[in-house]
């Protein structure tokens, strides 16, 4: 109780009572005086005796009050010194002028009056992008939750060590499953006879199961070509510290007798052993996809990591799968009621060619089929191309906008991509959302965006090409029509620009599709008409080339002007020529495409693989062929960025 309260309550109603005791003994002597001045003497005395009481009374309540007060001021202090938490008080210049014996258990008491960003660092910065002024830091080896006051002059700091080591024990523990792949195995025992399999699957499944061992991982073959794995996170963290050098290890043992090269999923992010299953073989499927020899991880956030693919995919398409193939996309076809067909943004010779090959094969079973092709995609050698199409009316009748193709687009429509899985990489995203029944065929290394439910899917990273697979789809065809003279060339001319030639990516059957097409009047000198440079393009390409800076670690960087933009195919070519100068095992172009977007372009011969370094810059490709794009940086900045991805993976396939 409030000591002055407590008097205001005892010595008024006192007061009140002596005033009217008086005067009652005033009005009782003027009338009776002798009896009222005994009245009034009684009267005194007992206003006096009632005075001392009430005095020793307040005197008391006063003592007993403040003995309180000050008991609860020392247990209050007592109770913040030993606060099971720390509590740190900062002067309007942040700086540290008191702190509980909580905090003095970490910190010495030498920070008194020191910044309390030279305790925790950029302690005030990182609480200011905090929505909740909350942030976790590391102090030495203990871990804190520091949370600061309202009024910014006070921090409560929380120990979590001992959750933050729990929570790392049970991430450690979290299950891991893989499923490991042999991805030529069927190819590579085909021919061998019963003791040379035996000898081939001897050796494999040893030094599988010695990996193993060393790995602390489980290992469990389930048929000929399949194993599964079981480990912990904290053991596939240290598989991933050496990138999973399993893979080099199989493809060295085996190189006595038809390499085996090995693929694996991986599974991790969660404790549902079913959902850990279904995530392996999803990321098993999309390392087949991307040419195999590789891992690929993939959490239950969806994020995926990949590792590996260092060689150039072995040609495995058979003959009887490109029949399969070609029958199912005429099924297909004819279950809808027109075909559209588009490709990648910016297209390519290898995109067109492609496109045309589709249209033609709707047109052999007598549907209407029309190519996506805006005026803003075509450059200049595509305009060369355009130009001999625009003579034949049959063929330059397939070519429509974007905007009548919105016309012409129905539930019954079958849109056709090529050269091209990824969603925001189409001529138009809009059409493809539009689009119920969807078809893709591409010949690049899948990667983590994809097309949504697509019907029918035919992606073949050992091609050349995707004139090179819609080819082969030719040949099971109806035969009473063929592809006319200027269709093959252009899908010749395709097949040309992504082999560089025949000098990159070039399979036995890159020849055949080529020769297919010869022997339907492909015309190599129209080719060359269609590839040919013109003068400023020519000299845009040497004035790249003249910039190139060859690093000691084989990696040759070029860039354009900072203020110019390029079109990507004379930055393309910039990287190939940049190929031919001695000891570059890798090449980047690096270029404006427009005002706010920076390309890159990546090319190798196979000893580095440029899809994993483009990749980390959000791109991708194939081993020998990437590229990407970065918006709102300057070429500067891009450049800068490059190397940095570019030693890391070169160091580390040096150290490997």
């Amino acid at each position: 109780m409030n000591p002055i309260y407590s008097k205001k309550v005892l010595t008024v109603p006192f007061i009140v009572l002596s005033i009217f005791i008086l005067f009652l003994c005033g009005y009782i002597v003027s009338k009776h005086f002798y009896y009222g001045l005994i009245i009034l003497i009684v009267g005194i005395l007992l206003i006096l005796t009632l005075a001392f009481v009430m005095f020793k009374q307040l005197q008391s309540n006063e003592q007993a009050i403040q003995h309180i007060h000050t008991k609860v001021e020392e247990h209050h202090n007592y109770a913040i010194s030993h606060l099971p938490f720390g509590l740190i008080l900062l002067s309007k210049d942040q700086k540290i002028y008191w702190m509980n014996d909580f905090m003095k258990s970490y910190l010495n008491e030498e920070y008194l009056n020191h910044d309390i960003n030279e305790v925790f660092t950029n302690i005030n910065s990182k609480l200011k992008l905090s929505e909740d002024r909350r942030v976790d830091v590391n102090y030495g080896e203990h871990n804190f939750e520091i949370i600061q006051s309202t009024d910014e002059f006070a921090l409560y700091i929380f120990d979590r060590t001992n959750e933050f080591n729990l929570s790392e024990q049970l991430e450690h523990h979290m299950p891991i499953i893989g499923t490991l792949f042999l991805d030529n195995y069927d190819d590579v025992t085909h021919n061998m006879s019963d003791s040379e399999r035996s000898q081939l699957n001897s050796r494999v499944t040893n030094e599988i199961n010695r990996w193993a061992s060393e790995n602390n991982t489980y290992v469990k073959r389930f048929s000929n070509d399949r194993f599964l794995l079981v480990l912990n996170a904290l053991r596939l963290k240290d598989i991933e510290h050496v990138k999973f050098n399993i893979l080099d290890i199989i493809r060295e043992q085996t190189t006595w007798n038809n390499q085996v090269t090995l693929s694996i999923g991986i599974g991790e992010g969660t404790t549902d052993l079913v959902r850990l299953g279904e995530l392996s073989q999803s990321a098993l499927d999309l390392a087949l996809g991307r040419g195999g020899d590789q891992v690929a991880i993939k959490n239950d956030n969806g994020n995926i990591r990949f590792y590996g693919g260092k060689t150039d995919p072995m040609e495995k398409r058979t003959r009887v799968k490109a029949r399969v193939v070609s029958h199912a996309l005429r099924d297909i076809l004819l279950e809808g009621d027109n075909v559209l067909i588009m490709g990648h943004k910016g297209p390519d010779m290898d995109a067109i060619g492609a496109a045309i090959g589709v249209s033609r094969i709707a047109r052999l079973n007598d549907l209407d089929s029309y190519i996506v092709l805006n005026d803003e995609d075509i450059d200049a050698t595509l305009s060369r191309v355009m130009e001999e199409i625009n003579e034949k009316e049959e063929l330059s009748s397939q070519f429509i906008t974007s905007d009548r193709a919105s016309q012409l687009i129905n539930d019954r429509t079958t849109l056709v991509i090529v050269d091209t899985h990824k969603p925001d990489m189409v001529i138009d995203p809009k059409l493809l959302k539009k689009a119920k029944r969807k078809v893709v065929i591409d010949h690049h290394r899948r990667g983590e965006e994809f097309i949504d439910n697509p019907l029918l899917v035919y992606m073949e990273p050992y091609a050349s090409s995707t004139a090179e697979l819609v080819t082969e789809l030719f040949e099971y065809q109806p035969k009473d029509k063929k592809i006319s003279r200027l269709e093959a060339t252009v899908m010749l001319a395709g097949i040309i620009v992504d082999t560089r030639n025949f000098t990159l990516r070039t399979g036995s059957r890159t020849f055949d599709a080529a020769s297919y097409l010869r022997s339907h009047g492909a015309d190599t000198i129209l080719c060359q008409e269609f590839l040919k440079d013109d003068l400023k393009t020519y000299m845009r390409r040497s004035e790249i080339i003249q910039t190139v800076d060859v690093h000691d670690n084989g990696a040759a960087i070029a860039h354009g002007d900072v203020e110019e933009i390029y079109h990507p195919v004379t930055v393309a070519q910039a990287a190939d020529e940049l190929l031919s100068i001695d000891g570059v095992k890798a090449s980047f172009v690096v270029a404006k495409r427009s005002n706010n977007v920076v390309g890159i372009s990546a090319r190798s011969l196979g000893d580095v693989n440029v899809q994993l370094i483009m990749e980390d810059l959000g791109g991708g490709g194939h081993l020998s062929n990437a590229a990407t794009q970065m918006k709102d940086v300057t070429v500067e900045e891009a450049i800068e960025s490059l190397q940095e991805v570019v030693l890391k993976h070169l160091e580390g396939e040096e150290e490997e």
